[in-house]
């Protein structure tokens, strides 16, 4: 039988380790990561009929671009809006012919906020499905499998414990300090990302 005094530095040594695993080693959600292969990105829950979503979307995208970074889109419809539902499942249609269109349908979504509503929205699919050359079908999610995308991202946003959206973080895989921060003044984005990127 070994002595306690025979294992003990092994035991301090081993509890030291784990208390300087790095930061993104211990429970850091995967939603707060970047995509493989970036250091840095813009991680947002976005509701298509909120307000406030749609003023700051063209800001995250611009910061995308202006960093070359990924903005990383999840759905988080409201209960109180009446369509923004049904929209996301639709850009999640769109999503399944590109990325890029899926986001090109949610930001002409947040420029036509005000004109949407439940009776037009389906109008307002199919035109956007026309001038991109995409046959919408009548029925455009038969098997619930896009709600099912849609309402998977709403539990996401829920179990991060989600209160408004737009919800927005800068998040980077730095094995140093907190790998994600929360945008609460888009005016401090561009300086998050700066500090992001240098740490």
């Amino acid at each position: 039988m070994l002595e306690l005094s025979a294992v003990l530095p092994s035991l301090v040594l081993m509890c030291l380790a784990l208390v300087c695993l790095p930061v993104f080693a211990q429970d850091v959600p995967e939603a707060l990561r970047p995509p493989k292969g970036a250091q840095v990105a813009i991680v947002v829950f976005e509701d298509l009929q909120c307000p406030q979503c749609g003023r700051v979307a063209p800001l995250l995208a611009q910061a995308s671009r202006t960093y070359k970074i990924p903005l990383v889109r999840h759905d988080f419809p409201l209960p109180m809006h009446n369509w923004s539902f049904d929209a996301a499942v639709l850009a999640r249609f769109f999503d399944t012919h590109s990325k890029e269109t899926g986001n090109a349908f949610r930001d002409t979504v947040f420029e036509h906020q005000l004109e949407i509503n439940p009776q037009n929205l389906r109008g307002f699919a199919d035109k956007f499905a026309g001038e991109h050359k995409i046959g919408l079908p009548f029925v455009v999610d038969s098997a619930g499998k896009l709600a099912g995308l849609v309402r998977a991202d709403k539990e996401l946003g829920v179990s991060l414990h989600l209160e408004h959206t737009p919800t927005i973080w800068v998040v980077s895989n730095k094995h140093n300090g907190k790998p994600y921060v929360e945008v609460t003044d888009t005016k401090e984005l561009y300086v998050m990302i700066d500090a992001m990127k240098k740490e």
